[in-house]
């Protein structure tokens, strides 16, 4: 953790919402003026598309068949325990963009699947802002939850996961639900392993839960909307949470534990500014202080 650059880290899974989270993100920083560096999880993946392929075929020929985005193996962990760091010590790093698309190879100027080079940051940022898959890993060799400042957790339900994943890799990407299923079991054993212990590191998980009926997500046509949902907040530490005003400012809201709140789906954005805005502002006070 660093008092003079403070870290926010997103943890979610591919279709669990992170996106969404980052987008608010940038109106509170842009709000607030605050200069933000910013790291997207794919960027420290091992392998670009084409070797991923070869990584999973040879794993699978050694009789791994659980060979995935979510397992450190397929991951540079320790680099980005390195960024995250070297951040932390003096305001310094690097990342680089992986493209996913032909619209961001027209961007970025190299072919999709592939990595950019890797470029330091802009000098003069206030904060490090991830959003990925191992916002707050910890393993065996690498523990990238101690170095952020701020820990934030975006889990849905896992049926609604499933079906937000099948629908956007359908409808982007072009594979089919069986192929999609397939990437499902194949990922399972990291994502009990490396992804679920995660939310126990992060100081405020966001899970939203549908009200309808998500029982066979691989048949499921729509993906539930937010008002045909409810989000689950819990607090790591509820101290310092005002929960009675939090409750007055979000109609249809309730307490359901003692360091958890529920707001309706159509919430979720309201509840984010007014619960992390502070949070965000109190961590650029310490750095301006530190400094």
């Amino acid at each position: 953790m660093s008092v003079k650059h403070p870290i926010i880290s997103v943890t979610g899974s591919s279709g669990a919402g992170t996106t969404t989270v980052k987008s608010t993100f940038e109106r509170i920083f842009a709000r607030e003026k605050i200069a933000a560096a910013w790291i997207e999880g794919d960027a420290f993946h091992r392998y670009d598309r084409a070797a991923m392929r070869v990584a999973m075929a040879e794993a699978g020929d050694a009789g791994n068949n659980h060979f995935s985005h979510f397992g450190p193996d397929a991951n540079l962990l320790s680099e980005l325990e390195r960024v995250f760091a070297e951040y932390g010590r003096g305001g310094r790093g690097h990342t680089r963009h992986y493209v996913h698309d032909d619209a961001e190879a027209k961007r970025f100027g190299v072919p999709a699947g592939t990595f950019t080079d890797w470029k330091d940051f802009d000098p003069g940022t206030t904060v490090l802002f991830y959003e990925g898959l191992h916002g707050a890993v910890v393993t065996d060799a690498v523990n990238v939850a101690r170095h952020a400042d701020l820990k934030i957790g975006v889990v849905p339900v896992i049926n609604l996961e499933w079906i937000q994943k099948i629908h956007r890799d359908k409808s982007t990407r072009g594979y089919s639900t069986e192929a999609v299923t397939d990437t499902i079991l194949r990922r399972m054993p990291d994502y009990i392993r490396y992804i679920c212990p995660q939310f126990t590191e992060t100081d405020v998980n966001f899970q939203r839960v549908p009200m309808v009926d998500t029982s066979n997500p691989f048949i499921a046509r729509w993906i539930p909307t937010a008002d045909e949902s409810l989000v689950v907040i819990r607090f790591k530490s509820p101290r310092g949470i005002d929960f009675s005003y939090l409750v007055s400012m979000m109609q249809g809201s309730f307490m359901s534990r003692a360091n958890s709140i529920v707001i309706p789906g159509g919430k979720l954005d309201l509840a984010m500014q007014l619960i992390l805005t502070p949070m965000i502002l109190q961590l650029i006070e310490r750095a301006h202080r530190a400094s």
